[in-house]
């Protein structure tokens, strides 16, 4: 196992492939395993780095965590294993929660980042009824504390996301461990950030704002499609839903490929 030691944990990561630096985010799930099968036609372009953020899985804890700080430990956490592969400024990769976490990290260290792919971050204060989905994920957690991850999960899943995805989801790997750390420390606190629109401006032609086009409607692709008015971008539609990348790994390996490349041509 490939281990970075960061202050209050230790890092696993794993590379695959050859090119520039891709690093992928993942989001609820917290592991580098949901990328797998999308690193596999990225690693074709990119040497694309897969991790489990701190907390989850093989990415072990080590002392008390500040969770008062805990996006911005996780965006320190993203430029440490750039750093530390010394191939800044690297292209960054969000999905869900994880897409948050690239925002903050072009927030805060646009030194490292050369491009940046928030797809689908679900900071749904931006959306004109926010409050309602933040009500919402309260519920949610209410119910998992009340009658556990299974029926939790199952509301927050036929609320927040369109069929097409559910199956995916439903046919993921369970590890009740990361779905308690999730439940406890990300589903309420990760949805109510306040975006620095300002500071994304500075930065806006490093961002892609990405969506599944499949899940047109659902409060996390239509967060991007706030963002995309807010911050003058066009928004990028990928080949499925919210976990599309799982879903269809190749098409959406593709197209994320083709819409990188653009973009720099754009740039320059």
């Amino acid at each position: 196992m490939t281990i970075l030691d960061v202050p209050g944990a230790h890092l696993y990561y794993e590379t695959h492939g050859q090119g520039p630096l891709l690093i992928m985010v993942p989001g609820a799930s917290g592991v580098a395993d949901s990328f797998r099968p999308v690193a596999t036609h990225l690693a074709a372009h990119y040497t694309v780095v897969l991790y489990d953020r701190r907390g989850f899985s093989r990415s072990q804890l080590d002392g008390p965590q500040d969770y008062t700080r805990r996006l911005a430990t996780d965006a320190d956490d993203v430029r440490r294993l750039v750093e530390h592969l010394g191939t800044a400024p690297a292209t960054v990769f969000g999905a869900s929660s994880g897409g948050i976490v690239v925002l903050e990290v072009i927030t805060r260290y646009p030194e490292v980042v050369d491009t940046v792919v928030p797809f689908e971050p679900p900071a749904v204060l931006q959306l004109p009824d926010g409050q309602k989905w933040v009500d919402f994920f309260h519920e949610v957690y209410d119910l998992y504390k009340q009658a556990g991850i299974g029926p939790a999960m199952q509301k927050f899943r036929a609320h927040a996301f369109p069929d097409i995805d559910r199956q995916v989801m439903a046919q993921a790997p369970k590890n009740e461990a990361n779905a308690i750390y999730w439940f406890e420390h990300e589903l309420r606190q990760y949805p109510p950030v306040e975006l620095d629109i300002e500071a994304l401006t500075t930065h806006v032609d490093r961002i892609l704002l990405a969506v599944g086009r499949d899940a047109r409607g659902y409060p996390a692709h239509e967060v991007n499609v706030v963002l995309g008015r807010k911050l003058g971008r066009d928004i990028v539609e990928l080949p499925g839903g919210h976990v599309g990348c799982m879903a269809h790994p190749a098409e959406f390996a593709q197209e994320l490929v083709q819409a990188l490349a653009q973009m720099r041509t754009n740039r320059h």
